[in-house]
């Protein structure tokens, strides 16, 4: 006896269907298979930890900086916080991917050093607060992988999260803020300013793979053939039209657009995968082109970073200066770059985060920035064998939709520094100065922890997958169904 579900192809698969506690061959009871001790992250974030001394100590001998006992609280609070994430996971999700926890780590420790080697240079005390946003938001990632159980739960109330989502995005354009930006997306509460969307993108994705899960045999099935290609019917292409359409009107009125691109972007890789047409590029294509006219023309703030990106030292001593002076510590780092605590990144204005990576290939050279972007290319790897292992539609959707936004992220952040692209004012993930970029990147991680915690774990474990697959089963035939009206 055997139950299916659909592949991400549109294929059946079939499993064999076993009872709890007895074996295929009926040769005897299963035994629980062992927990995983997970030696390999554990070894890995004492290897960050190494990596975060040496760092510390050669911008304190570069700045001609005492040692003192901060540098052994930062160094001593690292090991805390992340020994206590590293435990937790081995309590309640043992099956998880052991690497992409130490690569977040690393990435964030890369951004304590360089933003403490910019408080040496500027007498700022940014680092103190990225410290307490670190300690918050791994908290974080722990208290959604205790709490959530199972990820298919979260497809339940893909509605409420997909509202909370575009309400999370539109409070900066109702709620007063003293922050004197050309985006209006932080939100002042107390002595702390939040931005909402950040944590907005990860509610709209989950709603966006709920829905593509629900609808994807009518994307599969049903549609106008056109050049060979099959496209949607409007009706089923509506509520993502409608949903992000929303969303681009409220990033309009906030005067930003760079979190209009990543979701777009992100939510068309979703659709490619879901369906595997390529008929959605050619749409995305054709709806960016149209996009980038429209705001170019309505947006002033978008005709100005475009002037700044095609001749950037034409306009040094107005909107250019920012690029202009990135682009020169990049040229001044060179292949190897200057050294730690060696360069003048804090001649950049808003080094600490918009333009942290220019600091770093500064003063790492390209060797640095290289390495760092590697880890990136590790992280999202990661993420998408995640997403390939992973036996239900909606976890491989929500997995590769969260990967995709890292990976676009880092691209259009790259692309900017390096004059590829237009600046978008996205951060950098879990290296920039910022606390909601940061709770809400390890928020991400948590969830593609918890996904792959469900993937790896053997059958014997879980004994929720052949219900779910059924459940599958039971929404593709109605599906089916109702593409053939």
């Amino acid at each position: 006896m055997t139950y299916s579900h659909p592949s991400t192809a549109g294929n059946a698969v079939a499993y064999p269907a076993t009872t709890t506690g007895q074996a295929t061959d009926n040769t005897g009871p299963i035994a629980r298979p062992k927990r995983p001790r997970r030696w390999i992250e554990l070894g890995l974030l004492l290897a960050v930890t190494a990596i975060l001394a040496l760092a510390v100590i050669a911008v304190e001998i570069a700045a001609n900086h005492p040692l003192t006992t901060d540098v052994a609280y930062l160094l001593g609070g690292f090991i805390i916080i992340f020994t206590v994430a590293h435990l937790v996971i081995l309590w309640k999700a043992p099956y998880s991917d052991q690497i992409m926890l130490p690569v977040a780590a690393l990435l964030n420790a890369i951004g304590l050093v360089m933003i403490y080697r910019l408080d040496l240079a500027t007498g700022n005390n940014l680092v103190r607060s990225q410290i307490m946003w670190t300690v918050i938001g791994v908290a974080m990632m722990v208290a959604v992988i205790v709490g959530l159980r199972d990820h298919r739960s979260l497809q339940d109330y893909s509605f409420l999260l997909g509202i909370a989502g575009l309400v999370f995005m539109a409070v900066p354009m109702v709620w007063p803020t003293s922050l004197n930006a050309d985006a209006n997306v932080w939100v002042q509460v107390g002595p702390f300013s939040i931005q909402p969307g950040e944590f907005s993108k990860i509610l709209l994705l989950l709603f966006f793979a709920s829905l593509l899960t629900t609808k994807r045999a009518l994307f599969n099935v049903a549609g106008t053939k056109f050049l060979g290609m099959r496209f949607p019917r409007l009706r089923d292409l509506g509520p993502i039209l409608v949903v992000w359409g929303i969303a681009l009107v409220i990033m309009a009125g906030e005067n930003d657009f760079g979190p209009a691109l990543l979701l777009f972007g992100t939510v068309l890789g979703m659709l490619y995968i879901a369906t595997s047409r390529p008929s959605w590029i050619i749409i995305g294509l054709g709806l960016a082109a149209i996009g980038a006219v429209g705001i170019y023309n309505i947006s002033a703030k978008i005709q100005t970073r475009v002037d700044n990106f095609i001749d950037p030292i034409s306009h040094y001593n107005e909107g250019g200066y920012q690029l202009s002076q990135a682009l020169f510590g990049l040229s001044w780092g060179g292949i190897t770059g200057t050294g730690l605590g060696r360069g003048y990144p804090e001649e950049v204005p808003v080094a600490h985060s918009d333009f942290i990576l220019a600091a770093i290939g500064e003063e790492l050279g390209l060797v640095g920035l290289s390495a760092l972007i590697v880890l990136y290319a590790i992280f999202v790897a990661r993420g998408m064998k995640t997403a390939l292992k992973t036996r239900d539609t909606y976890g491989k959707l929500v997995a590769s939709g969260l990967s995709l936004t890292i990976a676009i992220q880092v691209f259009v952040v790259v692309g900017g520094i390096s004059r590829l692209l237009p600046m978008t004012g996205l951060t950098t993930p879990f290296v920039a100065h910022g606390g909601s970029s940061l709770l809400a990147n390890y928020m991400l991680l948590a969830i593609i922890l918890r996904i792959s915690n469900s993937a790896r774990q053997p059958a014997s474990v879980s004994g929720s997958a052949a219900t779910a697959n059924r459940k599958t089963n039971q929404q593709a035939s109605t599906n089916q169904k109702e593409a053939q009206q």
